[in-house]
């Protein structure tokens, strides 16, 4: 079994198979983004996105290493991903990534959103978190 960290992003085996798979048919970039953004019927929403660039501005990336896969994940983002683990999974007629985010304290049925236990953690982040 694998040690929790609560400062680490981490991502299952099916999970970097499966990103892993998509840079490969992509067959050019970076990495990968993901990230959260407000959104959705519980107040946030994570997102991917394939990256052509990394970021090396004032609002660095934080770049995670996982065998051939590269994420880059903003620092807002990050603040409230912190010891989730990023996982995929195939279950009948439903694939996708899941995230098993120990600071979501809500999420919504379809399971695209969620809401978190401190409100002034969101008051502090809402400014930096704008929907796309």
């Amino acid at each position: 079994m694998e040690k929790f960290e609560p400062e680490k992003l981490r991502f299952s085996d099916s999970a970097i198979s499966h990103f892993s798979s998509m840079l490969e048919k992509r067959g050019s970039g970076e990495g990968i983004r993901i990230g959260i953004r407000k959104a959705g019927c519980s107040g946030y929403e994570y997102f991917f996105d394939f990256v052509d660039e990394i970021n090396d501005g004032k609002e660095k990336d934080t770049i995670i290493k996982y065998k051939n896969c590269k994420f880059l994940v903003d620092s807002n983002s990050l603040t409230f991903l912190k010891g989730s683990l990023v996982d995929y999974s195939e279950e009948g007629f439903n694939k996708g990534i899941k995230f098993h985010n120990p600071n979501a304290n809500a999420t919504c049925g379809c399971g695209e959103s969620f809401s978190m236990d401190s409100e002034e953690k969101n008051e502090t982040k809402d400014s930096s978190l704008k929907k796309k």
